[in-house]
């Protein structure tokens, strides 16, 4: 079996003088950074007192298995002969919180919609399941992810 590691840096930048003296008094920003990349501007949710013009983890999960089954579909569709032209998601996750200050999320929806040269609209829903098998995300976590696809077929690239 092969291993592949991610090394991925988090670094808080909330500290606003008197550090996490309470809970209201400290910044959520951080830097997520990986080396060679650009770095991502973090911080918690709204919800949780932070900035919502930075991602969040919640964010973040969500987008991930969303790439991961977007890739691992445009993988399956190259192997399959399928020729896909556009793919595009709206995805939602949803976080259910415990009462005691922590929670997890109940499941993630993901609403591929998928354009693809004429004549293999019929075949997708099988690759959308393969494709959802193979991902490394979705095999990761413990909580469902559910797929609403929608296809559009055209006649030329």
């Amino acid at each position: 079996m092969k291993e592949h590691t991610y090394t991925v840096s988090v670094t808080w930048t909330g500290n606003r003088g008197v550090g996490t003296s309470g809970y209201r008094d400290y910044g959520r920003d951080h830097l997520v950074s990986v080396e060679g990349k650009p770095v991502l501007e973090g911080s918690s949710d709204r919800a949780f007192f932070g900035d919502v013009d930075r991602w969040n983890p919640e964010d973040m999960l969500v987008a991930a298995l969303s790439q991961c089954h977007m890739l691992s579909f445009l993988h399956v569709a190259a192997d399959a002969g399928v020729v896909v032209t556009a793919y595009s998601d709206q995805a939602t996750g949803t976080l259910v919180l415990d009462g005691a200050g922590g929670g997890a999320m109940s499941d993630v929806l993901l609403r591929p919609s998928v354009e693809v040269l004429g004549g293999h609209k019929a075949d997708l829903d099988a690759l959308h399941d393969k494709a959802h098998h193979l991902c490394f995300i979705a095999n990761s976590v413990n909580f469902p992810v559910r797929h609403a696809s929608s296809a559009r077929e055209v006649d030329s690239l």
